[in-house]
């Protein structure tokens, strides 16, 4: 695979080139190059035909070949140009492929990143087979995955919900379990219980230990919000530690593992609200709307014939894996982070730094684990996106479910109908991106 190789504070980088590549200083580039002379966008790298050509994309510096300025130049093996201050040599050579690029995750090649990009668009692809629409809560409920965290999912009843985790076990081929929260049930019908049984061989009686449902991979927490807070609770553990307590014991959940925990927002008698402890245990609260009318049409159409779909794994246990530790690979800049952390506390109220709507709407904001959630999920989105370098717009991609649940407004913003989702927005629109 080609490459280019430059030198930066001192340092030798080689970045692998893709079929296109965008060059700049702003953080949104593929390939991101920190130099105050190079302009934010500055060049586009993109194959054509057998080769490559660089392009000017407005730049203040422009593209020097040999010393001349040029808008669009083709690249040959060996080609050297500047951008601003920083000199780039092109290799056409395929093992440029086996170093990664400057902040890369280092235990893979990039064909493995360009894989998983594939492999992630043929899982909304299976997915879509049987689930029609919904694509982007799939999408998130897949960057959730990948980032190690757990979803809520609300909405009415009759969208696919169950269905949606169901199919989404089959096509990243990992087992799943359901249950339904009822009032009646109790912690043990979740982790299980010691079993008093004799032993054929010896005759003694001995307590065994037989697994619950939560012993799987993808666990769909039905309806969560119907159950006491004492059977709720018996999920905290299992969601922070990936573990189970048992009379003084603990085993290990399989890994990977996720909870999808679904709510109802319309019935609300007769229900248990999940207590902010354990909402905060979720990565995403994730909203579904109704289908379009084209989607619902088809919906209505393959639900009600004799239609047999197969799902075909594009991923696997191993492969969830490898991908959730390049996840935690990927580097982040101090100014991304610094964005990440003035949006929640932005969320908070009483604070010199509070917006005026939040010390009015807001009793409580959300928590440091928010924005390791904001981070952890623009890392899986780039990832997914097959790009290495994350940017403040990958952080505000996943804010809305990461802080819509972490968010408690006061008796004020209820008299004025103020939502949770419109605070996040707002805020989004306040914080601005630190300057570097």
């Amino acid at each position: 695979m080609p490459a280019l190789t430059y030198q930066f504070q001192k340092q030798s980088h080689r970045f692998p080139l893709a079929d296109r590549a965008r060059i700049g200083r702003a953080e949104d580039n593929d390939l991101c190059v920190p130099c105050d002379s190079i302009s934010s966008h500055h060049a586009v790298i993109a194959r054509n035909g057998a080769g490559f050509q660089i392009t000017d994309t407005g730049s203040r510096n422009g593209i020097l070949v040999d010393g001349k300025k040029v808008n669009s130049f083709a690249l040959a093996d060996g080609t050297v140009f500047a951008l601003g201050d920083v000199e780039f040599v092109f290799s056409a050579k395929a093992e440029a492929v086996e170093a990664p690029p400057a902040g890369a995750p280092k235990d893979d090649s990039l064909a493995a990143i360009v894989g998983f990009k594939a492999a992630h668009e043929k899982v909304l692809a299976e997915i879509g087979k049987v689930v029609i629409g919904q694509r982007e809560v799939v999408n998130q409920m897949l960057v959730a995955l990948f980032a190690r965290g757990h979803c809520l999912l609300i909405g009415v009843p009759g969208l696919a919900k169950t269905l949606m985790v169901r199919t989404l076990g089959s096509a990243v081929d990992l087992g799943s379990n359901r249950i339904q929260f009822t009032p009646d049930l109790m912690p043990s019908d979740i982790t299980g219980t010691d079993i008093l049984e004799e032993d054929p061989s010896t005759g003694k009686r001995v307590f065994r230990f037989h697994r619950g449902p939560i012993f799987t991979n993808l666990l769909l927490a039905d309806e969560i919000n119907r159950t006491p807070p004492k059977t709720q609770a018996a999920l905290l553990e299992a969601m922070q530690e990936q573990r189970v307590t048992i009379s003084g014991t603990s085993y290990e959940l399989p890994n990977p593992f996720m909870v999808l925990a679904t709510q109802n927002p319309i019935e609300q008698e007769g229900t248990y609200p999940l207590p902010e402890a354990q909402l905060d245990r979720f990565m995403f609260c994730i909203h579904l709307g109704y289908p379009s009318a084209a989607e619902e049409q088809q919906v209505i159409l393959n639900t009600t014939r004799d239609l047999q779909t197969s799902i075909t794994s594009a991923l696997n246990s191993a492969d969830v894996l490898k991908l959730q530790q390049l996840v935690r690979q990927v580097p982040v800049s101090e100014h991304v982070a610094l964005y990440a952390m003035n949006l929640i506390r932005a969320t908070r109220p009483n604070l010199d730094s509070s917006p005026d709507f939040v010390n009015r709407w807001v009793r409580w904001g959300a928590g440091t684990r928010a924005g390791q959630y904001l981070l952890l999920a623009a890392k899986a989105h780039v990832l997914l996106q097959g790009r290495f370098s994350v940017s403040c717009a990958d952080v505000r991609e996943h804010a809305l479910p990461v802080l819509r649940h972490r968010i408690f407004p006061n008796f004020t913003a209820a008299s004025e109908s103020v939502t949770t989702d419109q605070i996040v927005k707002k805020i989004l629109e306040t914080v601005k991106e630190p300057q570097y």
